[in-house]
């Protein structure tokens, strides 16, 4: 009896076993890749909800902007609508005028001869102004203004600016300052000074100020406040304008304006004055003086009443030995 064969038996079992793993490792690869496909479709239908918000948010912006974007489209339509009537306004205006000028063209003709006309109607004009601004000239020159004479080239105004003067004259003071610069239309130089030799204008000081329109408007406004201290006499200020101003190749007028006078001596300033204002060969002055005497109230104080009596003694005195007038006012 023969033994039977081993070999064969081990073969066969190896091979089922072989076959088995492989059936398995199919399985099991089987769920593997059913498990992670079902991952993916899980997380893509997760992320659905989102991506539907991010589009819904980005709907509104466009909404939005197209809203923003049809208002600014309006807006220019509405200008542009401004912008053709504007036009058509001005392409009515080009048409008129256009037409005027044609009108005015066909009268050009008729505009020489008016022009022609007027231009020898403004010669003759002229030279009938020119004959008369000599003859004023001329009588300016040679003509006394109330008492005065006005041919100076030069004019200094002392001003009394005391307590009297401010409280009882002042405004009437300006009102004849103003008349008196009237009187001269053009001079080559002015000052202003106080009785005491106070200077208007510092910058001005011991020179002459040129004559403009503005600088007497100027000078005009500046009196309304204007305050320096006085002591009620002129002689400061005279002496002042005398010692450095006289000229002997200029005319030159003092004009004095004052209502009180409470210096010691009349005869001492007078004889000051006439030191100072030498005269030439034929005993007249250099220099002109002339006084404007103001008036106090009744009812002013008598020692008030008194320093004003002085102050026209006084220039009544200096005028008379100084070529010049002295003028009082009334009340």
């Amino acid at each position: 009896m023969k033994k039977p064969r081993d070999e064969p038996e081990a073969f066969s079992i190896s091979f089922l076993d072989v076959i088995t793993c492989g059936f398995g490792a199919i399985i099991l690869l089987l769920m593997i890749a059913r498990t992670g496909t079902t991952e993916v479709i899980e997380a893509v239908d997760t992320s659905l909800p989102g991506l539907v918000r991010d589009l819904q948010m980005q709907l509104f912006e466009i909404r939005g902007e197209s809203r923003v974007l049809n208002r600014e489209l309006n807006a220019k339509h509405e200008q542009l609508s401004e912008w053709k009537e504007k036009v058509a306004r001005l392409q009515a205006q080009r048409a008129s005028t256009e037409d005027r000028y044609d009108g005015l063209s066909q009268d050009s003709s008729v505009n020489t001869i008016i022009e022609g006309e007027l231009d020898l109607a403004l010669q003759e004009l002229t030279e009938e102004m020119r004959r008369l601004a000599a003859r004023q000239q001329a009588r300016v020159d040679t003509t006394l203004v109330g008492g005065i004479p006005v041919d100076s080239e030069y004019v200094i105004f002392i001003i009394d600016t005391s307590g009297s003067m401010q409280q009882f004259n002042w405004n009437r003071m300006i009102e004849t300052l103003t008349t008196t610069l009237d009187i001269y239309p053009e001079v080559k130089g002015m000052q202003i000074m106080s009785d005491m030799g106070d200077y208007m204008f510092s910058q001005y000081r011991r020179k002459w100020i040129p004559d403009t329109k503005g600088r007497r408007r100027v000078m005009v406004n500046l009196l309304r406040s204007w305050t320096p201290f006085s002591n009620s006499s002129p002689v400061e200020g005279i002496t002042e304008a005398i010692r450095h101003f006289y000229d002997p190749n200029k005319k030159i007028s003092i004009y004095v304006f004052g209502d009180d006078f409470t210096g010691r001596s009349i005869s001492d300033v007078v004889d000051v004055v006439d030191r100072l204002n030498p005269k030439d060969e034929h005993g007249k002055p250099k220099i002109r003086i002339h006084g404007i005497g103001f008036p106090l109230p009744r009812n002013a104080p008598m020692s008030a009443r008194n320093a004003n009596r002085r102050f026209a003694a006084l220039m009544r005195e200096v005028t008379r030995q100084n070529g010049g007038t002295l003028v009082g006012l009334n009340e």
